[in-house]
């Protein structure tokens, strides 16, 4: 079925339906990953995305099976459902081939809901999300209804957890995660550091829990939306010297909790490879992102610094306080346990509870 991919801006792109059928709306970014396809449409930080993937072949190693281990969390994907609104591709594979697959990409999409184009012009389209900066889009099918306009809200309710939630009850040390749109990837992480972790829902009042540390997690949307996490967040570290540590939309929160602005860069960071850099020396870390916004770098004032940069366009990626034990990052771990250039900002933290 011939369906159009119908920009904000007006531009537009016919291609070929598979997946779920049904028109959509969304945020339409480009992600440069070549590989992870299963971890980046159930990423929470994907909620809302309309993805177009850079690689021209997408869905050649299938889905992998999506269990529960041993703490309940997902496997081979980062929660539990599709998050993405719509995949774009050059090229759906029709045939997969993997030792553990479970079923091909286009029948998991049709599960979860998530609607899919295959045969666009990805490189003319990514080169036009560059040039113009990531914008709202809409997936039309010849008969059906449009889909509403794509309204952007916070999107933390729908991607957080709604009760508190304990993992590795005999760990260490204590640490409470606010669930902003978590990893599975992340939680795993921190439980690997023998760390109990308190995973607690967005907007829970987590002041009066006895803990050694806290993680403002990722997830998606504009942080400016999220003023009732960096109210509880600023009464937090106005009373506590705990260590505290963000990431992804968490360093955002954190960034705005120590009076600093944010702002939405052109196209955001969307990918496996970002690299950056440690600032005042030549060390570079290859990073895992998937973020629009940023801390605007002339905010970072006071006892706040800037801990990290993009070597690509030089934004902030991580902030630190010089009297407090409290840091930032935009970047995370991978999936699947895997050991990354990302896992000393775990370590890190671990060193100052």
């Amino acid at each position: 079925m011939t369906v159009s991919l119908v920009l904000a801006d007006g531009t537009s792109f016919k291609g070929e339906s598979f997946g779920y059928n049904q028109p959509v709306s969304g945020e339409l970014v480009f992600n440069t990953a070549m590989a992870g396809y299963p971890e980046i449409l159930t990423e929470p930080a994907s909620r809302g995305q309309l993805i177009v993937m850079t690689y021209p072949v997408i869905g050649n190693y299938g889905i992998q099976p999506m269990s529960a281990d041993e703490n309940g969390l997902p496997t081979n994907a980062e929660s539990e459902h599709a998050q993405a609104r719509a995949l774009i591709v050059s090229d759906k594979s029709d045939f997969y081939s993997h030792w553990n697959a479970a079923e091909s990409l286009e029948e998991w999409m049709k599960r979860e809901k998530v609607v899919g184009i295959e045969g666009v012009d990805t490189r003319e389209l990514t080169k036009h999300i560059r040039n113009h900066g990531s914008m709202t889009a809409k997936i039309l099918f010849d008969g059906k209804q449009k889909p509403a306009e794509y309204a952007y809200t916070n999107m933390l309710p729908e991607v957080s957890v709604k009760e508190p939630v304990t993992y590795n009850e005999g760990g260490s040390k204590t640490v409470v995660l606010v669930d902003c749109g978590v990893k599975a990837g992340v939680v795993r992480c921190l439980i690997n550091e023998d760390l109990k972790v308190v995973r607690v829902p967005w907007n829970y009042n987590y002041s009066k829990i006895k803990m050694d540390g806290l993680v403002i997690s990722d997830g998606p949307g504009n942080p400016s939306y999220c003023s009732e996490v960096v109210t509880a967040l600023q009464k937090f570290m106005a009373k506590n010297d705990t260590p505290i540590l963000g990431i992804g939309m968490g360093c955002l929160l954190l960034g705005l909790a120590g009076g600093m602005d944010t702002y939405k860069l052109k196209f955001g960071h969307h990918t496996q490879n970002q690299p950056v850099q440690l600032v005042g020396t030549d060390r570079c870390y290859i990073t895992t992102q998937n973020h629009n916004y940023a801390i605007r770098e002339d905010s970072v004032v006071g006892q706040w610094k800037v801990y990290l940069k993009n070597l690509n366009d030089g934004s902030v990626e991580g902030i630190y306080n010089t009297r407090k034990p409290w840091v930032g990052v935009m970047f995370h771990s991978e999936s699947d346990q895997v050991s990354t250039d990302a896992e000393f900002i775990y370590d890190d933290f671990v060193s100052k509870l």
